[in-house]
């Protein structure tokens, strides 16, 4: 099973995680989060992440989610991309969580993480378009 580990800005990816188990009705297993305090020395961050894939990684790889693209917690996971065993997928949301947590037994890792942003793409909308009848983006 593909690991997942959400690192963040404060505690996002932690209530990414409990609202995913509330909606699921189940405790979802291989998953984690990474708090970040810009304030911690790179390093220490660095190593929270490392720890955290550890956890999560069975052998079948990692898909870290960050928040932002070019924020703290993206340029730190970044330099624990391999390919084949670690993608990075920056914007996380609460749709492409339930994506991942979908598709990572039934995909190896480039095709979930493909998968992924696809449905990242697809859950973006803007109400009032479809409201006046147009489609979603």
């Amino acid at each position: 099973m593909t690991g997942i580990l959400i690192v963040t800005h404060s505690t996002l990816g932690e209530a990414l995680i409990e609202t995913a188990q509330l909606i699921l009705d189940t405790q979802i297993e291989k998953i984690s989060f990474v708090s970040i305090d810009i304030r911690e020395p790179a390093d220490a961050l660095i190593k929270k992440i490392k720890t955290g894939i550890k956890t999560v990684n069975d052998g079948k790889g990692v898909i870290i989610f960050t928040d932002m693209f070019g924020g703290t917690p993206s340029n730190l996971s970044y330099s624990f991309l391999e390919e084949g065993a670690v993608e990075v997928i920056s914007g996380v949301n609460l749709p492409i969580l339930l994506k991942a947590i979908s598709v990572r037994d039934k995909q190896e890792l480039s095709a979930a993480a493909a998968a992924i942003v696809a449905q990242g793409k697809k859950s973006i909308s803007l109400a009032s378009g479809i409201l006046k009848g147009s489609k979603r983006a």
